[in-house]
């Protein structure tokens, strides 16, 4: 198999608000627009948006992992997405971690790295 993308795809009711979204608060680049498939992109990760969403949350397995949480779940929420748990500590990982939804419904994660004293960056440890 010659694998040349990974995508991962979403589904989104109204194309536009969920650019902004992405774009605007999380900070990926728009690569290619249309009004039923947008690819936005972090480096060589893809988040493919697909028109015909109907808006209902639902689970994704999509995760960022930021710098700090706190913030950042302030800033999807204020681009229209809701928080809808979190942040909270998560025992015996290094991580704090919040589930989200973006305007369209789509639930995804943050993540953020934290260090007990004496250990050193990175995940896992």
């Amino acid at each position: 198999m010659d694998i040349q993308k990974v995508v991962f795809m979403l589904m989104a009711q109204d194309m536009d608000r969920a650019i902004a979204l992405y774009s605007d608060v999380i900070g990926l680049e728009a690569r290619y627009r249309s009004p039923n498939w947008t690819e936005m992109a972090y480096g060589d990760a893809v988040v493919a948006l697909h028109g015909g969403g109907d808006g209902e949350v639902k689970s994704t397995g999509l995760g960022f992992t930021v710098a700090d949480i706190e913030a950042a779940c302030r800033e999807v929420s204020a681009g229209g997405g809701k928080v809808m748990s979190g942040p909270s500590e998560r025992p015996g990982e290094p991580i704090m971690l919040a589930h989200l939804a973006d305007t369209e419904g789509n639930g995804f994660e943050l993540a953020q790295e934290v260090r007990s004293s004496g250990q050193t960056a990175g995940y896992p440890p």
